[in-house]
């Protein structure tokens, strides 16, 4: 049984080329510190357009008031200049209606149609006294 022995070498440890501890943490720690500056630089560049998009509502919001109020004004304006044409509509209607031409032209001018009598109202007392002799 021992015939069948072959020579037995030491085995000896395969060996890989070692990488220091230390440069893997150092590579660890720039991936990590490259990472925390991209965070930081896209923190502060989404901070400075916050800031720069709420100073320019803050700047907006006073004129958006002012612009509402002048809408407001312009609205009441419309009411008040829809219900002059509504009137001028009517007129214009009641002017060009052949049926009331003569009275028209009775108010603008002191003429009055031949076959209508003119009454002229007075006082009581100055018709009694007028009836005295």
């Amino acid at each position: 049984m021992n015939a069948l022995q072959s020579p037995t070498t030491p085995l000896q440890p395969v060996r890989t080329p070692r990488s220091h501890p230390r440069l893997g943490q150092q590579k660890k720690r720039q991936h990590n510190r490259a990472i925390a500056i991209e965070t930081s630089i896209k923190l502060g560049v989404n901070l400075a357009l916050s800031g720069v998009a709420i100073a320019a509502l803050v700047q907006l919001l006073p004129y958006s008031i002012a612009q509402h109020t002048k809408l407001q004004e312009i609205k009441s304006e419309v009411k008040t200049t829809e219900g002059r044409v509504e009137k001028v509509k009517v007129e214009f209607n009641r002017y060009f209606d052949p049926r009331q031409a003569k009275a028209i032209m009775q108010e603008q001018t002191n003429r009055s149609d031949p076959n209508q009598r003119q009454i002229v109202w007075g006082d009581a007392t100055s018709e009694t006294a007028a009836q005295l002799p």
